[in-house]
């Protein structure tokens, strides 16, 4: 797997940041979360491949459940850059629809079975 520098960012652009990943596969979580925000989301990478730019202020962090994931948006327009991961937390995703020049619809995608991770029966 061959990993790129890429630079991202939010919505609204508050939020920028530059990371090295590979872009596939790509991935689709079936966790609660995931489901609703529809997220193609990188493989894992390390902690040290991502790099907050610009925005760190601007961002949000939503934990559930486990309570382990930190899923961060930005707290302007409300866009998933991405996350650190609940099966292993030394490890990230990225939103593959954050990178510029990637287009995430064409992708081909697995399904990540998060919600298998879920201690309860989330919404």
């Amino acid at each position: 797997m061959s990993t790129t520098r890429f630079k991202g960012s939010c919505h609204c652009g508050a939020v920028k940041f530059e990371v090295s990943t590979a872009i596939a596969p790509a991935v689709r979580c079936n966790c609660s979360l995931c489901r609703r925000r529809g997220a193609l989301m990188s493989p894992m990478f390390a902690a040290a491949n991502l790099t907050i730019v610009e925005g760190e202020g601007a961002l949000t962090c939503y934990r559930f459940n486990t309570h382990t994931a930190r899923h961060y948006f930005c707290s302007r327009c409300g866009v998933y850059p991405f996350h650190q991961t609940r099966k292993d937390p030394a490890c990230w995703r990225v939103n593959l629809g954050c990178l510029d020049g990637v287009d995430p619809y064409t992708l081909d995608a697995t399904v990540a079975d998060g919600a298998s991770l879920s201690v309860v029966e989330d919404a």
